[in-house]
């Protein structure tokens, strides 16, 4: 048993034939696990729109419906459903740091178990917790991530996981896709460029250097055309198609130590769209490690 999780909210029924059928309730010979979290208290403490915290519940019925097990080019690698993070009670900022705590001791059990660790969200601060479990296994990690937004406030909430990155852990440098200039002030892009942040231009390449990082994807980044159950929506983001093709290259990459996608938000959602989406692009990535060695896996 995981710490601090409860069992995950899956459909009652799964066909043989989808996807969700292969993922197990055990570790044992598994390469990933799937870890929940349901929260979405820093949104509320920013003042944005509640709801991510369903986005695993809303992930999860997606996925039950999307996806073949058995596809023609590739093996799907074996996942461990670890279950859902039971977040903190109460309303404060004690409760958030509190789930936060829970949240890297969780990720932190999987590791041991040599399992590469995919979160689902929930508010966008609790890549905060899950990253630095894997920072504190990996000197030196770096950080990719896709978002509209730096995420770099200095106020407690889900605007603040990269600002605590780097100075709590280290992590940098840190490269931005998606980055639009509109929803960011002067005195955040400053912050994020003077700390070796990076705002990478449109293209699919991964930072150079050999060392490891995190990858996180923020379901704002996307055009609100196409996802409109997010906490914040986007109306001038990136099409399904960038986003694919950047989830194949990250999920193939040895460098890559872990994996998020965050801000699902499934009570702004229309007819469940935005949370099948989230699901292809999980499917994506697990296409893309689907060609990893297993020795790079640790």
């Amino acid at each position: 048993m995981i710490p601090f999780t409860q069992p995950a909210p899956w459909p009652d029924f799964i066909p043989l034939t989808r996807f969700a059928s292969t993922i197990r309730k055990h570790p044992a010979s598994c390469r990933i696990a799937l870890l929940g979290l349901p929260d979405d208290l820093g949104v509320r403490l920013n003042n944005g729109r509640p709801g991510a915290k369903d986005g695993p519940r809303a992930f999860r019925d997606a996925l039950a419906r999307y996806g073949v097990s058995e596809p023609h080019a590739w093996d799907w690698p074996h996942i461990f459903d670890a279950g859902d993070i039971a977040p903190a009670e109460g309303q404060t900022e004690a409760a958030l740091h509190e789930t936060h705590r829970r949240i890297t001791e969780a990720t932190s059990a999987l590791l041991d178990l040599h399992l590469f660790p995919i979160a689902i969200g929930g508010g966008h601060d609790l890549t905060y917790p899950f990253v630095r479990a894997v920072a504190a296994r990996h000197p030196g990690l770096a950080g990719i991530y896709f978002d509209a937004h730096l995420d770099v406030r200095e106020t407690v909430g889900s605007g603040m996981p990269f600002r605590r990155l780097i100075e709590s852990h280290n992590v940098r440098p840190l490269h931005i896709h998606g980055f639009r200039p509109l929803v960011n002030s002067r005195e955040h892009t400053d912050y994020f460029t003077s700390h070796d942040g990076v705002i990478d231009p449109p293209g699919q390449s991964l930072p150079g250097g050999t060392a490891g990082c995190f990858a996180s994807f923020d379901m704002d980044v996307l055009d609100a055309a196409f996802a409109p159950g997010v906490s914040a929506i986007n109306p001038c983001g990136w099409t399904p198609a960038q986003a694919e093709s950047w989830m194949i290259t990250l999920g193939a990459s040895p460098r890559v130590r872990c994996f998020d996608i965050m801000e699902l938000n499934p009570a702004h959602d229309d007819n469940t769209r935005s949370a099948r989406l989230a699901a292809h692009l999980f499917l994506s990535f697990l296409r893309g490690f689907a060609d990893r060695p297993i020795a790079t896996i640790a």
